[in-house]
């Protein structure tokens, strides 16, 4: 089949809803306009034989992102439904890259063009985003549902590429040298020692994971741990964790909503938990978070922020990752984070770090052992 082929719509009696809305000539047109004003990087476009590269040749940042389009349906798909149309095009084959990621840097160094393209959505797609963040608001009863479609796919598929400890949350890396499960258990000692965690503390954590926490504040600290979660995979295997390890005595494993806990305790942590909690519900989650503790208690939560300069747009839209990853979810910024601390709480923040390098790395090498483990992946029914 010629490439001329492949980028010629099937004939059709009626012209689809798309090209009603976002006629192909005009959609293209729109979409290399943008392109054209980006000035960081380089991205070579190939289409139809023919190559064209956008940015500024000149500019030092050394990235040159390379994608070729097989159907022309990708700037319809840009045109109509921004970032998401782009995600949504890519997982039909309709455009394609030798190295996806430097292409995702390419548009992150052009974040400015990119917010101009989500811009100009239509109308109803915005309007289909908007009912579908309102259906996906963690209410008790559909945040169970939010968790499950990403939590509950497997053990045996999440432990295809996290480490040993089983923790899907950034690791401390002392340098990038050492290995993902020795970054692991850096965070998680980091974590103890920041909550000056010692044997006498009963610890609350709000979101169980796979154990991986509770599991060494109790090891190594000795202390009592009262952990929940309300993903039903991660709680068998934590339960089958706890157990095998014999630490029944000292970790407690849940099946509830954070909202349903009840007691007080020396000390509360939360890893990455937060950004499933919803915009909606922060206020609750943080005052939630300090009836648990005693009035000399500790908090420490990590959490996946974004800058406080993009949090009002964020909120106004469904991107990419909410729409097929976390359903639900919710990325705070810091001065949200403490907006909601000095107006649902008596807490002070005390200590705040900054770990972004860090999960470069450990998002990096998630992606490396996925890659290595795809035929396994595959096998177990993902596409």
């Amino acid at each position: 089949m010629s490439s001329e082929q492949l980028l010629t719509p099937p004939s059709k009696s009626k012209a689809s809803l798309s090209d009603r809305l976002m006629p192909k000539a005009w959609a293209r047109s729109m979409i290399l306009k943008h392109l054209s004003t980006m000035q960081r990087g380089q991205l070579v476009i190939k289409e139809n034989g023919e190559k064209t590269v956008y940015g500024d040749q000149s500019d030092n940042v050394g990235l040159v992102a390379e994608l070729t389009i097989v159907n022309i349906d990708t700037y319809s798909s840009l045109a109509l439904n921004g970032v998401i149309g782009a995600g949504e095009s890519y997982m039909e084959g309709h455009w394609t890259s030798p190295d996806l990621v430097k292409v995702i840097r390419f548009f992150v160094v052009n974040m400015q063009t990119l917010d101009a393209m989500d811009g100009e959505r239509t109308w109803l797609s915005r309007m289909g985003m908007w009912l579908l963040d309102r259906v996906n608001r963690n209410t008790i009863a559909r945040a169970q549902k939010n968790i499950s479609a990403h939590y509950d796919l497997g053990n045996d598929f999440f432990s295809l590429f996290l480490d040993q400890t089983m923790m899907y949350s950034s690791a401390v890396f002392a340098d990038e040298t050492i290995s993902l499960y020795d970054a692991s258990n850096a965070k998680l000692e980091t974590i103890c020692q920041q909550l000056k965690l010692n044997a006498n503390d009963h610890l609350v954590e709000i979101g169980t994971g796979w154990g991986g926490m509770a599991i060494y504040a109790a090891q190594h600290y000795g202390c009592r741990v009262t952990t929940t979660t309300i993903s039903q995979e991660q709680f068998d295997f934590a339960t089958q964790r706890v157990n095998d390890l014999g630490l029944n005595d000292q970790v407690t494993v849940l099946m509830q909503d954070y909202r349903k806990l009840t007691g007080r305790y020396d000390k509360l942590v939360s890893i990455e938990m937060i950004e499933a909690v919803g915009r909606q519900y922060f206020s609750e989650y943080f005052s939630r978070c300090a009836d648990l503790l005693k009035p000399d208690g500790l908090m420490l939560i990590q959490a996946i922020t974004i800058a406080d300069q993009r949090y009002d747009q964020a909120t106004k839209a469904v991107d990419f990752i909410q729409r097929y990853i976390f359903p639900g979810g919710c990325l705070p910024s810091v001065n949200i984070i403490g907006h909601h601390v000095a107006s649902n709480t008596d807490m002070m923040i005390i200590s705040l770090s900054d770990i972004g390098r860090d999960y470069a790395i450990t998002l990096e090498r998630w992606r490396e052992q996925f890659l290595e483990k795809l035929e396994t992946v595959r096998s177990q029914g993902f596409d």
